[in-house]
């Protein structure tokens, strides 16, 4: 019980301090998502044979408010499959305001938000060639599939209370997920920990990058917070991280009727996400 008492009162304190610059992230987050909205998947279906480069660019910004329009652009043959890659691989979901709300965590925002943007372009042209050699590309349409913000409740109450919606959420998420590290920390010991999620060992990324699927915040949280915490390579979060969609997985396989390429969707980005976070570790 001590230990639990602990845990929970420095897991309060820590959670506490975070919470103004969440908030001021999120508040920043939403009024752009909701000025750009509109007219980001339409500018991003213009870019033809270039998608991925776009694709990459808008899932940098850090919600997954975009991989669930690319699954709905994709899911309407109005985007390549490689634009829908490169989404959801440079998708950060809950990582960047975790990290700029973290001490010691903004200093590495940059190199994995750089990291995870090379990643998505290279891997989403890659894939858009590979098709269109072997004439399997669709032809894109005109018009959306249909309107993806429907739940956020901006339109009734405004991007303050969603901004408010959206720290709540995400601070009960990050403080259960620390509470969950602390006490495993203290009961299993920082050493076995290690030893579960392999750390040092080359194959960690196999096994972040299968955490990465889980379409919630909640794998992005955990992710992210080993990441800071150091029980992961910075191959390891990127490929955590670049398999990470959020709820664009999903969004794709409820608006997508096609089981099979859902699936072939889901494999493709867990052997990149894979594949970049072994690359990752050897060159870094």
């Amino acid at each position: 019980m001590k230990i639990f008492l602990d845990v929970l009162a420095e897991t309060l304190l820590d959670t506490a301090k975070m919470l103004p610059f969440l908030f001021g992230v999120y508040l920043l987050i939403e009024y752009f998502e909701h000025k750009a909205s509109d007219r980001l998947p339409n500018a991003l279906r213009r870019l033809g044979p270039f998608g991925p480069l776009g694709g990459a660019a808008i899932g940098c910004i850090p919600q997954c408010g975009f991989s669930v329009a690319a699954s709905n652009l994709y899911s309407g043959r109005l985007i390549s499959l490689g634009t829908l890659i490169a989404v959801f691989i440079a998708t950060s979901d809950e990582a960047v305001p975790i990290l700029l709300a973290s001490p010691d965590g903004a200093k590495k925002i940059l190199p994995l938000i750089g990291a995870k943007l090379i990643i998505a372009i290279i891997a989403g042209l890659c894939v858009d060639l590979v098709l269109r050699a072997l004439k399997r590309h669709r032809n894109e349409q005109s018009e959306p599939f249909h309107d993806l913000c429907e739940d956020c409740g901006c339109d009734e109450h405004g991007i303050f209370y969603s901004a408010l919606r959206h720290t709540v959420h995400i601070t009960v998420f990050v403080f259960l997920v620390s509470l969950a590290l602390g006490l495993a920390i203290e009961l299993l010991g920082e050493d076995t920990l290690k030893t579960l999620l392999m750390t040092d060992s080359p194959l960690q990324p196999f096994i972040t990058a299968l955490i990465g699927l889980i379409p919630n915040c909640a794998a992005s949280v955990v992710l992210t917070d080993l990441y800071a915490a150091g029980s992961l390579s910075f191959g390891s979060v990127i490929a955590g991280l670049s398999t990470g969609a959020g709820l664009g997985l999903v969004v794709l396989f409820k608006t997508n009727k096609n089981l099979k390429e859902n699936l072939t969707v889901a494999g493709l980005l867990y052997f990149i996400g894979v594949c970049a976070g072994l690359v990752t570790d050897i060159i870094v």
